[in-house]
């Protein structure tokens, strides 16, 4: 009697066997391999004097998201000769630099985003201190992503000290340092493989849209007793229209040309304080001093014509508010009431026929 399922049944224990069957060849690649690379003063002579390690930790390995799957001859492709075929490097930049395509046929997206990043242009452009994928991401010891999301600073910090160490004293990097998994890290405003320079017009004038992302966000501003207007209330006043004109315009926008304030102007960048702390550059006391980067002549009132991020109300500048409700009711009452006159002389003038 033929069984339905035994067909299937058959199938799935020949593709276990298959799957089996593959793992036992990766595991035997990585053993005949670190039969060599396991040893631990393992190392090459480069002509330039450098000396180079070639040891592999076993245990790092096992440890890797790469650890269970892939063959060493999958990212040191031609190496499957035995002796290797001879590498053409002077250096050790030169040695590393041969390995910079190494991802690609598994990771073509990223890879192809990484080409158009910052990065990817430095080297192009032949700077070969600018980081290649095993930079950030290790070479044998390749962890999930920004697990733990700490991780994500301490690589950025290897190539940017100065600029990680600011961070980590700003109120997002005390708050990450706590263990707060709520506050963005260097690849949430920078991106991971399609960073973009930072210091060009085109990027700086988007950098609201940056602070939106997590201050337009109701649930994790409620944590903090955050308001969620604050970017609402900064695109309807002056500078933040003017910002998005200037964002409309795009490259039409002067390549270095004074873009109105924006949030970095005022709250700083990667030294960004909570608004209550002394040194903070939006404090009452602090208030004249920032807003005379723009407006050198500034005086001591200045800050007085600002109404921060806060909706005019009964309490909170009320003569505004009043000026604001009067101009809610005068605008449409004096539209409507020529809208009706109009009407009625247009109806005067049929009636009159």
């Amino acid at each position: 009697m033929t069984r339905p399922w035994a067909a299937p049944c058959a199938l799935v224990l020949a593709l276990l066997a298959q799957g089996a069957v593959a793992q036992d060849a990766v595991e035997q690649e990585v053993e005949f391999c670190l039969g060599c690379h396991g040893e631990k003063d393992f190392a090459t002579e480069l002509p330039s004097g450098d000396k180079m390690s070639l040891t592999v930790d076993r245990g790092t390995i096992a440890a890797s998201v790469h650890g269970k799957g892939l063959r060493c001859t999958d990212c040191h492709a031609g190496m499957g000769e035995i002796p290797h075929p001879e590498r053409a490097v002077k250096n050790t930049a030169e040695f590393h630099a041969g390995f910079r395509d190494a991802c690609k046929p598994c990771h073509f997206d990223k890879y192809a985003l990484s080409v158009d990043g910052v990065h990817g242009k430095q080297l192009s452009e032949g700077n070969e201190m600018a980081p290649g994928c095993v930079d950030c991401h290790g070479a044998h010891d390749v962890a999930p992503a920004g697990k733990p999301r700490t991780k994500i600073s301490d690589t950025c910090a290897a190539c940017h000290p100065d600029v990680a160490d600011t961070y980590m004293k700003s109120v997002h990097g005390v708050a990450l340092a706590a263990g707060n998994q709520d506050v963005p890290v260097c690849s949430d405003c920078h991106r991971a493989h399609d960073i973009s320079d930072p210091r060009v017009t085109s990027w700086i004038v988007k950098t609201p849209e940056l602070c939106a992302g997590c201050h337009t966000d109701a649930a994790r501003m409620s944590k903090y007793g955050l308001s969620t207007n604050v970017v609402q209330t900064y695109l309807s006043d002056f500078h933040g229209v003017t910002a998005r004109t200037t964002k409309a315009r795009g490259s039409a926008a002067k390549e270095g040309a004074r873009v109105t304030a924006l949030c970095i102007d005022c709250h700083g960048v990667h030294d960004i304080t909570t608004t209550r702390a002394e040194n903070s550059p939006v404090l009452r006391a602090n208030l004249v001093k920032t807003c005379r980067k723009c407006h050198p002549g500034a005086s001591e009132s200045f800050p007085d014509a600002w109404l921060s991020h806060y909706e005019p109300s009964l309490k909170k500048a009320p003569m505004v508010y009043a000026v604001k409700l009067f101009y809610m009711i005068f605008i449409p009452f004096i539209i409507g009431g020529l809208v009706l006159q109009m009407l009625l002389h247009l109806w005067r003038v049929v009636v009159n026929r």
